[in-house]
């Protein structure tokens, strides 16, 4: 885990033995389940320590100072990226992830007991549906999201999730200035107030990598998010 050392140290974290050797299981069982479940289509060694567990990592250049502890949630966790590396590089974290596919679900539960991680719970359903649930409505300070939605249709299914004073972390990379136009009347909508587009500098990077931090600033309507896919087929734009 060389190139992932090497890189954390860039982003002022230090991780010891004992976490560099939770990563290096973590790419044994992601590679050995990606032969049975769709979970990536990177799978290097190499690859996967900067495009998957560093990447994860850059999400703290968002909060400063740094931020060991707190309720986060991972929304369309996928294989656990970036919930899971930055639940190993921060254990003292509360982490929820959030996947509606049920055999990516299994891989995290997996995942989770292989890691042993404390203090982590894999909920299967849509942001849709448990954006509306008590349990975790306006409940979490750091919400985070990669690869899942353009950034209007992210925006209605990340804010209801984020505490009043709280943040959404959206990692992005390209040219993302129409997409940020056009998001902005569903953050306003949503009660959040973009902060800060703040760009990935590390050299491990060659593409355009960015965070798009949405600091909540009121309480989301109770009507979002809208039913299961009307997020994504008619963003508010």
């Amino acid at each position: 885990m060389e190139k992932l050392n090497s890189g954390a140290k860039k982003l002022g974290l230090q991780l010891n033995p004992a976490q560099l050797e939770q990563f290096h299981v973590y790419y044994q069982e992601l590679t050995d389940w990606n032969r049975r479940v769709n979970l990536t289509t990177i799978t290097s060694y190499e690859e996967v320590q900067v495009k998957h567990f560093l990447d994860s990592l850059t999400v703290t250049l968002a909060f400063r100072p740094l931020l060991t502890d707190g309720n986060f949630i991972d929304v369309g966790a996928g294989a656990g990226i970036p919930g899971v590396p930055l639940k190993i590089a921060l254990p003292e974290i509360r982490l929820v992830l959030v996947e509606a596919t049920a055999k990516k679900a299994v891989f995290l539960r997996h995942l989770k007991d292989k890691l042993k991680l404390d203090n982590v719970e894999i909920v299967v359903g849509r942001a849709e549906e448990i954006g509306h649930l008590p349990r975790y409505r306006e409940k979490f300070d750091v919400v985070l999201s990669r690869a899942v939605a353009p950034l209007p249709a992210l925006a209605e299914l990340t804010l209801p999730f984020c505490a009043v004073g709280g943040s959404v972390i959206a990692q992005k990379k390209g040219d993302i200035i129409r997409e940020l136009r056009r998001a902005d009347k569903s953050i306003r909508i949503l009660g959040g107030n973009l902060r800060e587009i703040k760009h990935i500098g590390l050299e491990e990077f060659a593409d355009e990598r960015c965070l798009v931090i949405v600091d909540k600033i009121s309480p989301t309507p109770e009507r979002y998010p809208r039913r299961s896919g009307i997020p994504a087929k008619r963003p508010l734009v």
